[in-house]
């Protein structure tokens, strides 16, 4: 297999120099076919499907890595221009060689067998850099796999590269030094969420079949929402920390980003459980169930008792498109057989406050990971300050921890003490009402463009409280972005969240792959809209509307007849309200004295939603009837 580079750097330390960000070669994204040489497309493909085929012969694992290259080659630097891989493994094609030898020798591993997953750039691998997102640790290769690295490479998963990360997952809108601005595959203005956003642009856009993040405080769920994605933040001790660059080891937990909750339960089975290189794992011993997998059951919402946490709902304007969605996935729910508790007002957000430790712990943890990995670059918190050597998106939040002398303060130990009384506070109103989980958005507001902060987060309950939390995907707001339907449970209950996010999942089917990326084996054709003849007095509209979803680009052409040019006005796009009646002008097509006019138009992701729905409409003005002739833009059927 062919690579080209896009960078070099090599270690001032002796060590060998590592390639950044290296892409498959033209003609790389051939991958093994079956027996008639078709080529294998694994855009959305779930791991059962990948090892069904690697079964069946129809691909070779090998294949599996070429067409997650060519992908990664045609989207993270083309195209939408992602900037989700940091690096890609160049021993990938070969340990897909040595899997593909050990399957035809009848010896399969697992369900991962052969299967590419990405990590998120913040878990050590002996192979490649971890840089956690700094340049300052861009050449820093640590001494061995973080365990949770280790076991998936153990049970036959190919580590195919490294994802872009928030640098030093301090922040949630995944900005770096060593990849810049990750996009949204769903609208690349928008930001991916974070700090494992890298890890949910990658696994939306089939770079692997699922991805490794860490989540300190959403940074698992957050771009799992994002993406209409499935991630899961465990109970604290389910899965080990070590070899994850630390952020604040208390509360920080690795997991999973998934297409589908079966994807999520087969890499949580070869992930979790107890690790004597991270004690607190201990508290998994007896607890980790016989298989994850278990717990697909697809009528797992009957006889479930739920309750909607209105206070983490938020009402705000651009708050309510995502309660909406997650209104009508409780109703989904209810459907599906579960019964809905109104729990009334509780106190559980203002337990939250002053309870975080990220700011204390971070210089403590960090300076012990770098003291544990002898190839680091900087040797501390305050080398890589003093030599400016990481983005100045988060300069203020390092310089806070700089600050930090001492643990041993009472602020420290009051903080530590607040998450004993969040956790039993939680588990109180699970018990007092009998639930089985507690229902809000993941973040209550959808993807904000580049460059903007990102409100809204509700990672504290779970994070706070060190109880397990899934995110599903619920369907998608008004702007077209993805929402995302968290559910809290009691410790270690993660086989009921994970029964329940199965049978929601199977119930509503919201999952849908982003426009930007299609597939490279079968790629979309354009959706054409040809516009019914319409006319009033005479006077008519015709139209041709084109749409390239990858580029979210409309082209068009419009004719008006029955009137002079000088009688037209205007022609437009609108967006019509709820029910279909006239809304407001969305694009202006053609302007006065124009009966004929084309052009393209850049759709936003609002506007791909609403044209999918039927919400647009086209019409034409004329100095004879000001309201319009009015034409509805109707999505063909698939």
């Amino acid at each position: 297999m062919k690579v080209r580079t896009a960078a070099r750097f090599a270690s001032g330390n002796g060590a060998p120099a590592f390639v950044f960000v290296l892409f498959a070669a033209a003609g790389c994204g051939e991958p093994d076919g079956g027996a008639d040489g078709a080529a294998f497309d694994v855009m959305e493909r779930s791991i059962t499907e990948l090892a069904a085929a690697l079964d069946a012969g129809e691909v070779t694992s090998r294949g599996l890595v070429a067409g997650y290259l060519a992908r990664i080659d045609a989207y993270d630097r083309r195209g939408p221009a992602l900037h989700a891989m940091v690096v890609v493994n160049p021993n990938a094609a070969a340990e897909a060689g040595r899997l593909d030898a050990e399957r035809a020798a009848g010896q399969v591993r697992g369900p991962l067998h052969g299967i590419p997953v990405v990590v998120k750039d913040n878990y050590d691998t002996a192979d490649m850099p971890t840089s956690a997102g700094a340049v300052g640790l861009a050449t820093s290769v640590p001494p061995d796999d973080a365990t949770q690295v280790r076991r998936l490479r153990e049970a036959g998963a190919i580590v195919l590269g490294k994802t872009n990360m928030h640098e030093l997952a301090r922040g949630i809108t995944t900005v770096s030094s060593v990849t810049g601005q990750t996009r949204n595959p769903y609208d690349p203005t928008r930001n991916p969420g974070g700090s494992s956003g890298g890890t949910g642009a990658a696994v939306a856009a089939s770079f692997g079949a699922v991805g490794m993040g860490s989540d300190t405080c959403g940074s698992i769920r957050i771009p799992s929402a994002h993406h209409a994605l499935v991630g899961l933040r465990g109970t604290r001790g389910l899965a080990s920390g070590d070899g994850i660059v630390p952020l604040s080891t208390t509360q920080d937990i690795g997991g999973p980003l998934a297409r589908s909750v079966e994807d999520l339960a087969i890499t949580l089975d070869a992930t979790v459980g107890v690790d004597p290189a991270d004690p607190v794992t201990s508290r998994s011993a007896g607890r980790v169930p016989a298989s994850f997998r278990d717990a697909l059951d697809a009528g797992g919402l009957r006889g479930a008792r739920l309750a909607v946490l209105d206070e983490l709902l938020g009402d705000s304007g651009a708050e309510r498109p995502v309660s909406t969605v997650i209104e009508t996935a409780a109703e989904a729910m209810a459907a599906a057989g579960a019964e809905i508790i109104d729990v009334g007002e509780t106190d559980l957000r203002s337990l939250l406050e002053e309870a975080s430790v990220i700011g204390l712990e971070f210089r403590r943890d960090f300076d012990a990971y770098l003291a544990a990995t002898p190839d680091a670059p900087v040797r501390s918190l305050a080398e890589l300050v003093e030599l400016g050597l990481y983005h100045e998106v988060i300069d203020r939040g390092l310089r806070t921890s700089l600050e930090v002398e001492t643990l041993d303060t009472d602020d420290y130990r009051a903080r530590l003490a607040r998450r004993d009384v969040a956790r039993a506070a939680v588990e109180a109103l699970l018990d007092e009402h009998d639930l089985t989980a507690l229902l809000y958005p993941t973040i209550r507001e959808t993807a904000r463009p580049v460059g903007q902060a990102q409100p809204g987060s509700n990672c504290a309950l779970s994070a706070i409280s060190g109880l397990p939390a899934i995110t599903v995907p619920a369907g998608y707001a008004a702007d077209g972005m993805p929402v995302g339907l968290e559910m809290i449970g009691r410790g270690f209950a993660e086989s009921d969240l994970i029964r329940l996010a199965y049978a929601f999942e199977q119930a509503t089917g919201h999952r849908r792959p982003p426009d930007s990326t299609p597939s490279l084996v079968a790629p979309p054709p354009p959706v054409v809209i040809e516009l019914e003849p319409a006319a009033v007095d005479g006077a008519g509209l015709r139209g041709r509307f084109e749409l390239d979803r990858a580029r979210r680009e409309l082209a068009w052409s419009v004719s008006v007849h029955g009137v002079v040019d000088g009688d037209v006005l205007f022609s437009h796009v609108h967006r019509a309200v709820e029910g279909g009646g006239a809304g407001p002008v969305a694009h202006l097509l053609g302007g006065p004295g124009r009966a004929r006019a084309s052009g393209r138009l850049a759709l936003s992701a609002r506007d791909l939603e609403s044209l999918r729905a039927g919400g647009l409409y086209a019409d034409v003005h004329t100095a004879g009837n000001l309201p319009g002739i009015r034409a509805d833009l109707v999505w063909p059927e698939d």
